[in-house]
């Protein structure tokens, strides 16, 4: 009862750094009520400016990805709440309508296969009304590198996995297959809504996401590699389909509480920009992970300024492409003429070269 006091004195005299540590702390913001009003906080909502909104989102054009939410939505709600047939396909149009809106409202983002388990979540804490304005929020300023269009940003959150390991304990890092930890990716890009079952659990789990950098979710990763150090080394190096299984498992029973305070005690001792390797420098400038890291960033920052960033990072990712195709011909390139620099043949490829030329021209 003295920290819920805590927390909605905080919530009234909008103090974030109050909230941030009350969120963070044990239990964190202990139950949804107080969620209602910490979370949209934390996200740096403002209900004047989503009273005001547009135009029905009904009326906005159909988003390119709206078939794939609805097959997604259809498996929805699968673990909680534990409702009738009835009350969840209620919960199930609910949560269409939220996804559908933010999409149609901001049509350049690109839905994941995961994104309904995150937004579920919101759904069931905030309501049909007010989870979309933190729903849009959370999109554009918190996981946009994964509303891209393409996994490459996902990629680069998940290779500072493996950074973090090295540097934390570098003998389990050495006992670890030197492979790309997709594994993580379901947990990281859904904020492990799709890794854990019990609401409760997800939604505190949530406190402590909303409350830190964006990079939390990977340095809680880390936490859970490193919390299953000794299974792991059970495991012979040679089997890597059996390190893939495993590692994309959490454990069970799931110590959540422990499991924060490990991943805060990594990111203190072993923050992003120390970590060895190009890891970090690999990320954008654009990317979340830099441009709306805290809290306090992401408070400061409209939706406008975050569908400004997306814009950015889409302008990299299609340069990133368009060098990847220039050195994948350049080496193309350099196999030709590492093979033609035989004398003998050097000599027929030039008048090859020359008959086709004298063939384009007639």
């Amino acid at each position: 009862e003295e920290k819920a006091a805590e927390i909605a004195e905080a919530c009234q005299t909008r103090d974030l750094g109050a909230l941030i540590a009350l969120a963070t702390h044990t239990h964190g913001l202990v139950n949804d009520s107080l969620r209602r009003t910490a979370w949209p906080l934390l996200l740096g909502c403002d209900h004047t400016a989503s009273q005001e909104q547009p135009a029905s989102w009904r009326e906005l054009p159909v988003h390119r990805d709206e078939g794939q939410v609805a097959l997604d939505v259809n498996r929805a709600f699968v673990y909680y709440p534990h409702e009738s047939e009835k009350q969840l396909d209620r919960r199930k149009e609910e949560l269409s309508n939220v996804i559908i809106e933010v999409l149609r409202r901001y049509p350049s983002l690109c839905y994941f296969q995961g994104y309904h388990d995150i937004v579920q979540v919101f759904l069931l804490v905030l309501g049909a009304q007010d989870a979309p304005p933190a729903v849009a929020r959370l999109s554009l300023l918190r996981i946009r590198d994964f509303m891209l269009p393409t996994l490459d940003p996902a990629v680069a959150h998940l290779q500072l996995l493996p950074s973090i390991i090295r540097s934390a304990d570098p003998e389990l890092y050495d006992h670890l297959p030197k492979v790309k930890p997709f594994f993580a990716l379901g947990g990281t890009i859904t904020m492990f809504a799709h890794n854990i079952q019990a609401y409760g659990e997800i939604a505190r789990l949530y406190d402590f996401f909303l409350a830190r950098d964006t990079v939390m979710p990977v340095y809680f990763f880390a936490a859970v590699l490193l919390s299953r150090r000794e299974t792991l080394f059970m495991i012979e190096k040679e089997e890597v389909d059996v390190f893939h299984v495993v590692l994309g498992k959490l454990p069970q029973p799931l110590d959540l509480e422990s499991l924060i305070s490990q991943s805060l005690d990594l990111y203190a001792c072993h923050p992003p920009q120390s970590l060895p390797g190009w890891s970090w420098f690999r990320v954008s400038s654009s990317s979340v992970l830099k441009a709306t890291r805290t809290p306090s960033d992401v408070a400061k920052m409209t939706l406008k300024d975050g569908e400004a960033l997306f814009r950015k990072q889409e302008v990299e990712l299609r340069r990133q492409k368009v060098i990847r195709l220039a050195l994948k011909n350049t080496r193309r390139v350099g196999k030709h003429i590492w093979f033609y620099r035989r004398p003998g043949v050097f000599g027929l490829a030039i008048v090859v070269g020359f008959y086709a030329l004298w063939l384009g021209k007639n």
